[in-house]
């Protein structure tokens, strides 16, 4: 959030967007049995409160962002009139350059610039991008979660803080376990979210496969990936697919039986989506090494290129990763591949010495590229045994 924005209004922010598990635990409800009090009118009041203070810091999504509203009021159409009756269906755009979108229970959804530039004019990534708030507000995620931190508050008797729930409340009696609670819970909010914008995205015209290709896209652009933590309101996106792949089936079918001419719907023909996992690194000899990367590609015409990417050792912790190309990067190794089979497998043979890397240097990404250059995806390189 910009600067401008205080700590309070950016916390609740965070609490309208958790942006993925299941919460089936001793004592926890999920996320259908928790139901919204039909007086419950708290988080209406509290948008009300920030709505100017949030105005203030975006704008309407308007000139070159033109293309998310038409596709937000198409996914909006997609809701039963009953339902998205109350809200203030409207998109605003954060002067920030973070790749981040949330929203308000009001009905307002906020993307900062960075992310709206990224989306660009293609109506599918907007989609993928708006369908996951809109499916928040009507679901009144924050709501839900706030009424889940009251359970947990009188399940343990202790106060839990409204916030990040990667920093427990020391007035919490149990902190680690409300922590891991709370966090497992607004995951399975976040894939709530995102299935029932994959369903709005088929019915309104925009291919499911619009949403893995925008997770690839944030993640070739994201930190690296670190350890799993139980207090993570987010799942590496590797789990996200995983999580989600069979609602992408169901979504999919639905937009095939809506849109018989693919190239016909508001978004167009889906795009190309790379599912690459984290290399395997085999010894085969004293002086080489197999590197085995298992890869998935969907909508390919055509070919991939596959990047081995060497990065300055530490360079690899100082920011986001350097895609092929960029400057300063040390090297790399490439080849392409038609990616055709249901699960297709690219090997790298690589002498001992090359597969270290000079003294300074390391292995750190693979990256797959269409044929004009753009990241597809992205994984980690695992260390190279000494």
């Amino acid at each position: 959030m910009e600067a401008g924005v205080t700590k309070h209004a950016h916390c609740f922010l965070a609490l309208c967007l958790c942006l993925l598990w299941s919460v089936r635990s001793a004592g926890q409800q999920s996320l259908d049995v928790l139901e919204i009090p039909s007086q419950f009118k708290l988080d209406f009041e509290a948008a009300a409160r920030l709505r100017p203070q949030l105005m203030a810091q975006s704008h309407p999504a308007s000139e070159h962002y033109s293309t998310g509203n038409l596709v937000l009021n198409r996914l909006v159409e997609q809701v039963p009139a009953p339902s998205r009756s109350g809200f203030q269906w409207q998109l605003r755009i954060v002067d920030d350059d973070d790749l981040n979108a949330y929203a308000s229970p009001d009905g307002t959804a906020y993307v900062d610039r960075g992310l709206a530039r990224l989306a660009g004019p293609s109506a599918g990534l907007w989609a993928a991008i708006l369908s996951h708030e809109v499916a928040h507000i009507l679901r009144r995620d924050w709501a839900r979660r706030y009424l889940y931190q009251k359970a947990l508050e009188n399940r343990g008797g202790g106060v839990v803080a409204l916030g990040d729930p990667g920093m427990p409340a020391p007035s919490w009696v149990d902190s680690e376990k409300a922590s891991q609670d709370l966090a497992r819970f607004c995951r399975e909010m976040e894939l709530e979210a995102d299935r029932g914008g994959l369903t709005l995205m088929a019915r309104a015209g925009y291919h499911p496969d619009f949403v893995p290709a925008l997770h690839h896209l944030l993640h070739a652009r994201g930190s690296r990936t670190s350890t799993a933590s139980l207090y993570a309101m987010h799942p590496c996106w590797e789990e996200r697919d995983e999580e989600l792949s069979r609602a992408y089936v169901a979504a999919s079918i639905e937009f095939e039986n809506r849109w018989r001419e693919w190239y016909a719907s508001p978004g167009g023909n889906p795009p190309v989506v790379v599912f690459a996992e984290q290399p395997k690194l085999k010894k085969t000899s004293s002086k080489e090494w197999l590197v085995e990367i298992p890869m998935r590609c969907e909508n390919l015409s055509g070919a991939v290129a596959v990047v081995l990417h060497a990065d300055s050792v530490g360079e690899q912790f100082a920011g986001p990763p350097r895609p092929p190309g960029s400057r300063g990067t040390d090297g790399e190794v490439r080849q392409l591949t038609g990616c055709t089979s249901p699960r297709t497998t690219v090997t790298f043979i690589l002498p001992d010495g090359e597969a270290r890397r000079k003294p300074g240097t390391i292995w750190t990404d693979v990256y797959v590229l269409d044929a004009w250059g753009a990241v597809l995806a992205r994984t980690d390189m695992p260390k190279f045994p000494r």
